[in-house]
């Protein structure tokens, strides 16, 4: 990482501010707005396009609803309007807001047996109803280990014990499933269903849903074990690989929706070919991405990597904003790096007051 901005950027072209969420500070869409903010505060002429990124997890909503021209919020979900291919609209629904751990409270109450994902089956299905030809679902940042049974539910299926009697929500229901009746599960839409996700994790086994992601959650050691024995009872009961990847995202929702239809691919990439990122990318003068913390995560799959990426391709300087940037993380080639934590001079004092932070960080790459 060098110390600052090249010279041979050209500075009659557009600045591109594309930064991932902050999590448990600020949300991309608004941490977009804010270095916008200090960039204007010292170059008030040069345009600046807003692009807040996301990976499928928490803020997935905001990227669409602020790239895409006449995005419109339908409650939980966001309407994409009518395309060739998608004549009815796109609808984009997102686990982070319906189900999400951030929707528990700060430090966020965790119910490692309990959460499920019925509020995110619930909003795919307002969706449906609405008439979409397509759906796109973000699955990061989930609260539950339920295999997408509360999903599934929501859309029409029905998970019953040995005595036929519905099993309870979250994974505590997993322990009783015995039967799996998806005769009245919802059917896809004619475009077809796209999850985005940044796992790769399978459903099983030390790599899988439970041992990965079930401490994250609440899950206590000897839970995990049990967690996976009772995905792996709902794995055989929806048929399918409880192998393929990205099957273990979200609690197993990934396995639950390939067992209705789905499809899933890397989030990052997906995002920014649907909000039109690399066209915008090569037609700017420099990037501004970011996140709430740049460590060894950032290089598998997150939105960061995959937008200094396209940066790169297109020959554009590209420049960092981190709430704080960690010993192990990657060397990428960012022409400037900016750390919230040095800027405030502590970790409390950058999480306390973000905007301010990243307005002055945007003032700062303003200056040169």
């Amino acid at each position: 990482m060098t110390d600052s901005i090249s010279p041979a950027a050209s500075f009659e072209r557009p600045v591109v501010v594309a930064p991932d969420s902050f999590k448990g500070s600020i949300r991309a869409a608004e941490a977009a707005e804010a270095i916008a903010t200090g960039w204007r505060s010292v170059d008030p002429r040069r345009e600046i396009v807003v692009c807040p990124m996301a990976d499928g997890g928490e803020g997935t909503l905001d990227a669409f609803a602020a790239a895409v021209p006449d995005a419109k919020r339908m409650g939980s979900w966001v309407l994409l309007p009518p395309s060739e291919d998608a004549p009815g609209g796109t609808g984009v629904v997102e686990l982070a807001s319906t189900s999400g751990i951030e929707l528990l409270g700060s430090p966020p109450k965790l119910r490692p047996w309990d959460a499920d994902t019925r509020g995110f089956g619930e909003a795919i299905a307002d969706a449906l109803s609405h008439g979409v030809s397509r759906l796109l679902l973000g699955i990061g940042s989930s609260a539950s280990t339920d295999g997408g049974a509360g999903m599934l539910t929501a859309l029409g299926a029905r998970f019953t014990d040995a005595a036929g009697r519905p099993i309870a929500p979250g994974a505590r229901g997993l322990a009783t499933v015995a039967h799996a009746d998806l005769r009245d599960l919802a059917p896809l839409p004619p475009g077809g269903v796209t999850v985005l996700t940044d796992v790769t994790s399978p459903l099983l086994g030390p790599r899988g849903a439970a041992a990965v992601f079930g401490p994250q959650k609440g899950a206590a050691p000897g839970d995990i074990p049990l967690l996976d024995t009772d995905l792996a009872r709902l794995a055989e009961l929806l048929g399918g690989d409880p192998e393929v990847p990205g099957s273990g995202a979200a609690g197993g929702t990934g396995f639950g929706l390939l067992a209705w239809g789905a499809r899933l691919v890397p989030g990052a990439a997906a995002v920014a070919q649907l909000i039109d990122l690399p066209e915008r990318i090569a037609a700017a003068s420099l990037v501004i991405t970011g996140e709430g913390s740049y460590d060894g995560s950032s290089a598998a799959g997150k939105a960061t990597t995959h937008v200094q990426g396209l940066a790169s391709a297109a020959g554009v300087p590209v420049t960092l904003v981190a709430g704080r940037i960690a010993d192990d993380a990657p060397a990428l080639s960012f022409v400037r790096a900016l750390s919230l934590t040095d800027l405030a001079g502590s970790t409390r004092g950058a999480l306390g007051d973000p905007r301010r932070w990243l307005q002055q960080a945007g003032a700062i790459l303003a200056r040169g």
